[in-house]
């Protein structure tokens, strides 16, 4: 466990550094932000955890007890359209992470979707996000408006790469999206991280095997699925159990970032605004674990970590 000014210590001198080693500098046409762009990322990454609440939450905790960290803290509006112009500086410190914890030289990872509530499903009208989010059904929130989320996660549960969709884009056309942009990327969607290196463990959702065979021959992403349960050649007890076992790792990833990092309670209001803060807690995760291995603590005890 470490006090609140040990880690964000921590988290500011490897954003800095990895800001001022890795980042081109930032054109200021008119005049100097209130806050650096290390310093927008560090409070960015802090304020994804639970216990804020909300941006809002974030922003009186940090006028109360971050003064002296952050002298130059301006107006809650003006810090919030600083943060949305990092989405891109927060997706590349979340892949400097990646290869920082050598994340994908693995024998295999997990492939896993979840939904993303951003607005009450009863609300009438188009919404929130327009052109992102709709209506789609996931089996932990029944019927939801939101977002479809995919993630690629290592056997140790760093996260290497994240794709995003309606929440109505089903699994198959969702990865095969995915595999495409790490085989070619494209400008602006880097967070899908770089080409796995191994296989990837997968449930019944993404089956196919067609689907399989191109996604090998065309992307070279070999995907592991178990067939179904009618099938005439079924995988034997001990192959089902390893693979959920590969598996439960990526379902405990989801569960940190929808609870531990509030994922299931944002209710952002521009496309921007939620590129933003999924990129922070992606990035905030894997910084996590990061620190734990440097405590010698349990990679994923992300509940005790800071001495609130």
């Amino acid at each position: 466990m470490v006090d609140v000014d040990t880690f964000l210590t921590t988290l500011y001198v490897m954003v800095d550094d990895f800001c001022k080693t890795s980042l081109p500098p930032e054109p200021h046409p008119g005049p100097q932000a209130a806050l650096s762009r290390s310093e927008v990322m560090t409070l960015a990454l802090f304020g994804q955890w639970q216990g804020f609440g909300s941006e809002r939450g974030l922003y009186r905790y940090a006028q109360r007890h971050l003064r002296a960290a952050f002298p130059a803290l301006p107006a809650r509006e003006q810090y919030y359209r600083q943060v949305q112009r990092q989405h891109a500086a927060l997706v590349a410190f979340f892949l400097h992470l990646v290869h920082v914890l050598a994340a994908q030289g693995c024998a295999y990872d997990a492939l896993d979707s979840s939904g993303v509530p951003t607005r009450d499903a009863q609300r009438r009208g188009a919404g929130w996000l327009p052109g992102l989010a709709d209506m789609g059904w996931s089996n932990r929130l029944g019927w939801y408006a939101g977002v479809h989320l995919l993630l690629a996660v290592n056997p140790v549960g760093v996260i290497t790469g994240l794709g995003c969709g309606a929440a109505s884009t089903k699994d198959q056309p969702l990865a095969e999206t995915f595999f495409a942009l790490r085989r070619y990327p494209q400008p602006g969607l880097a967070s899908v991280g770089g080409p796995a290196r191994s296989p990837s463990g997968v449930d019944k959702g993404f089956e196919g095997e067609a689907n399989q065979t191109a996604w090998w021959a065309t992307y070279g992403a070999q995907v592991i699925c178990p067939p179904r349960r009618n099938s005439k050649r079924p995988w034997p007890q001990p192959w089902r159990r390893w693979l959920a076992g590969v598996r439960q790792i990526v379902e405990t990833v989801n569960e940190k970032l929808h609870h531990t990092f509030r994922l299931d309670r944002e209710r952002p209001h521009a496309r921007s605004g939620l590129q933003a803060r999924v990129a922070a807690k992606m990035a905030l995760h894997n910084f996590c674990i990061w620190l734990h291995e440097q405590l010698g603590r349990p990679r994923l005890a992300f509940t005790d970590l800071v001495d609130w």
